[in-house]
């Protein structure tokens, strides 16, 4: 048997470019010989979060189409006229309550979580920062406990994703990563920082570079 490599996902579940590695990660994640750990940051949540605005919306749509075009992965109509085009708020918060519901209850399918809450946000249209929705996306992956407890948040859900992203920012200045996505190659003290743009690029070579840290 292969020995597993390991490494750790740095990520916003509202992040576009964490959207584009999508597929990459899909290639590792599937890999039985790779371990990857996943950790927000909170980079668009508490006080990362803001308004959608006009202005904002604009922004983040030129920013999608490059990441479009970098990667191939889509970013429908509804998106654009759903989310971007409607006032609310762009705050990762609830997204990142649903998936540490979801690595409290089902912590191997943390992965799928979150290509499924990208995809109800990029593709579907939908407005992943109200819990009901993300209640119910997860409902449709079969996660019904971490489903259920989306729905009535508890103060332990809530304290088991601040030390979430209290880990994933930490782990962020300790490695010198300046953004997301980012990966750590490694376990323990002898993790090192991956080029962000692996995770962008080709995942045979992403994969086997993990396996050899």
């Amino acid at each position: 048997m292969a020995q597993v490599a390991h490494a750790t996902y740095l990520f916003d579940p509202l992040c576009g470019w964490c959207y584009g590695a999508a597929p990459v990660l899909a290639r590792l994640a599937a890999d039985a010989d790779l371990a990857i750990a996943y950790l927000p940051t909170g980079l668009f949540a508490g006080q990362g979060a803001r308004a959608m605005d006009k202005a904002f919306a604009a922004f983040a749509w030129r920013n999608d189409e490059r990441i479009a075009e970098m990667t191939g992965q889509p970013f429908s109509a509804a998106y654009r006229d759903q989310v971007l085009g409607t006032p609310g708020r762009f705050d990762s918060g609830p997204a990142t309550l649903a998936l540490t519901a979801v690595a409290l209850t089902a912590a191997d399918r943390e992965a799928e979580a979150l290509q499924a809450i990208q995809a109800a946000r990029f593709v579907q249209g939908r407005d992943v920062t109200d819990l009901a929705v993300l209640a119910e996306t997860l409902r449709e992956l079969g996660l019904v406990e971490a489903a259920d407890r989306l729905a009535r948040p508890d103060d332990a859900l809530h304290a088991a994703c601040q030390a979430r992203i209290a880990q994933g920012q930490a782990a962020m200045r300790r490695f010198g990563a300046n953004g997301v996505p980012a990966m750590l190659a490694g376990s323990g003290e002898a993790r090192r920082l991956v080029p962000a743009n692996a995770l962008l690029g080709d995942a045979a070579a992403l994969i086997a570079s993990l396996k050899t840290a």
